[in-house]
């Protein structure tokens, strides 16, 4: 495939909505890129027509890697990037411990911006572009012992509206969607 096919970065591609979203993008003729932690879900991703790319968002120098290799594969001219990665912790408020709130918040929300605000130069730099952020009804309408993963959604969504209003005018699109539980 070329570099200036349409491409998109879809993480937590290796189940759930990220899985079908990125299953329905190549099915539309996308360039899709895939990301996984786990070698046997990239090397299925490989398998399912998707190139894989490896991906902790709780790790720095893992999300940089992530982003030269995408940025390489197409020349510098990544089409959308979907924000899919995540997970949701069971427990009490009260039983989550510090560290699990953190973890929690490590991934759902400062390494999927920390994604996203590597890759909008990229973007801007064009003028165009798609950002899709996949959140949750619980950020709006939290749930009895999903109460760190409903924080950590709110707190998502903050950003994403004011980055939105940051972006408005520049071509770059930024999308919101809460799916419900």
């Amino acid at each position: 495939m070329t570099p200036s096919a349409q491409s998109v970065l879809v993480t937590g591609a290796s189940s759930g909505l990220g899985q079908a979203t990125a299953h329905r993008a190549r099915d539309e003729g996308w360039r899709v890129f895939g990301t996984a932690r786990a070698e046997a879900d990239l090397a299925r991703l490989a398998e399912e027509g998707l190139e894989p790319v490896p991906l902790e968002l709780c790790d720095p120098r893992s999300v940089e890697a992530a982003v030269q290799t995408v940025l390489s594969q197409t020349d510098g001219h990544l089409h959308a990037l979907v924000n899919n990665a995540g997970y949701s912790q069971i427990g009490a408020v009260e039983d989550v411990t510090r560290d699990e709130l953190r973890e929690q918040f490590e991934t759902n929300v400062f390494g999927t911006m920390d994604l996203t605000n590597r890759l909008l130069p990229t973007f801007l730099e064009r003028g165009a572009g798609t950002v899709v952020f996949i959140s949750s009804v619980c950020a709006r309408v939290p749930v009895p012992y999903l109460g760190s993963y409903s924080a950590s959604k709110a707190a998502l969504e903050a950003l994403v509206d004011s980055l939105r209003r940051e972006l408005r005018g520049s071509g770059v699109g930024l999308h919101l969607v809460e799916p419900g539980i």
